[in-house]
């Protein structure tokens, strides 16, 4: 049984089965049945694809509210580094920071400043004899539970290091429980502002063994809303930022990667050049690499989909803003080359491939003969008309059972007119 928890759902009241989500689901975890949209939840990897191309607005991505922190003693915000590319003509984050204070948070620790940490970890991690490379970051979870679904042999070249959000929300707590020790650990409340509903899973769900340090997820696109209203450029600021430009740069793509000061680095955005990158390492077609970053959202995580600026216009300000900060503030850590053990990921999730069709490597090559044998008779125009994404897919879903040949409108409607020629035909004998 699937006990892994979405923060990507389906409203059916607003679904009006038009398959556009379907067409863009990089998984093929949606089928339109009955006229509406189903998500099976076992492929689905929350990248937000649906929530971002549906036109009814039937796609939603869950996630905690700011009314959910009124229970905890004391709140420590966790902005992601793409939340300061949301307003226009900023200066400093500082004033971003300052705001947070002012809508009721007792902290602020910023993922940027950890980020600058998992960049030097990574730097030392490439050094390491004997790991397979290319090293593939594990910053987006998308890209951890795509690998683990649809390119389960590429596993062992993700970094099992833990992402930067973690490692702030670590530091965050630890800060919090020496500054006060008089609170208990349940009245703290680390809550991060995340860009996309696949960090959001992340959390619920955990990375394998390990449980996410994170105990609410809010919308950044909410947290926007709030702050513009107490955001005052002229007022004296109580809080300075820590990080740099190296961790602000995490917030769009090739920004971890540029962190590394390695030339042999790959990094790719947007689902689709992801999936043709992964594809290509797999095959063995790519040149020698060190490091691949992927990102699932267009232009890294300034382009998820709980944000509320265009993710182009978000990097621009991005580039402008780090202009003038120093490139990292966390770059006087001494780490001796020695990566903290609490720092690795114990062990990887286990995931069901997509292409897995039974246990038994005989009955699945009686399965996939048999898929290939009902694909060659279908039309092969992958119109979704049957409510599969493609051919090949609507074959297999008929092989698995959940689907009838004769919903494949195309082949009927030829199966119709051959039977009104012979029709015509017999009443034509018959005179």
């Amino acid at each position: 049984m699937n006990s892994y928890i979405h923060s990507v759902s389906l409203d059916a009241s607003k679904c009006t089965g038009c398959t556009t989500c379907m067409k863009h689901c990089p998984t093929e975890a949606i089928r339109i049945r009955n006229g509406c949209a189903v998500i099976d939840s076992e492929h689905c990897i929350d990248c937000g694809e649906c929530v971002r191309n549906c036109p009814n607005n039937a796609k939603k991505s869950i996630y905690n509210t700011l009314d959910d922190l009124k229970k905890f003693k004391y709140k420590t915000a966790l902005p992601a580094p793409s939340l300061f590319a949301q307003f226009d003509n900023l200066d400093e984050i500082d004033i971003v920071l300052q705001g947070l204070l002012d809508i009721g948070f007792d902290d602020v620790f910023e993922v940027a400043q950890a980020a600058e940490i998992v960049s030097e970890y990574t730097r030392v991690y490439l050094k390491t004899e004997g790991i397979r490379k290319p090293a593939i970051s594990t910053a987006c979870p998308v890209i951890a539970r795509l690998i683990g679904l649809r390119f389960p042999f590429l596993k062992d070249n993700l970094v099992p290091l833990l992402p930067p959000m973690e490692i702030a929300a670590s530091m965050a707590r630890d800060k919090a429980m020496k500054e006060h020790p008089e609170l208990r650990p349940e009245d703290i409340c680390i809550c991060f502002i995340s860009p996309c509903p696949a960090k959001v899973s992340y959390i619920k769900n955990g990375f394998g063994s390990y449980k996410s340090q994170i105990d609410i997820a809010v919308s950044m696109s909410e947290v926007y809303f709030q702050l513009i209203n107490v955001m005052n450029r002229d007022k004296s600021i109580e809080i300075s930022a820590k990080a740099g430009r190296i961790g602000l740069s995490w917030a769009i793509c090739g920004g971890e990667g540029s962190a590394l000061f390695n030339d042999k680095i790959i990094c790719a955005d947007g689902i689709n050049n992801v999936i043709s990158v992964l594809d290509q390492i797999e095959d063995g077609n790519i040149p020698p690499v060190d490091f691949v970053e992927l990102n699932a959202c267009p232009s890294g995580c300034v382009g998820g989909v709980l944000t509320i600026e265009n993710p182009y216009v978000a990097k621009n300000r991005l580039h402008a803003l780090r202009r003038y900060m120093p490139v990292a503030h966390a770059s006087d850590i001494s780490l001796k080359n020695l990566i903290p053990e609490e720092c690795f990921f114990a062990d990887l999730p286990e995931y069901q491939p997509l292409n897995r069709l039974s246990d038994n490597i005989g009955e699945s090559m009686r399965l996939m003969a048999k898929i290939q044998a009902i694909r060659k008779s279908l039309p092969g125009i992958d119109c979704g008309s049957c409510g599969a994404p493609t051919c090949r897919a609507f074959a297999e879903d008929i092989v698995r059972g959940v689907a009838d040949q004769n919903d494949c409108l195309i082949a009927y409607k030829d199966i119709f007119k051959q039977y009104i020629k012979n029709y015509g035909a017999d009443n034509d004998e018959n005179k």
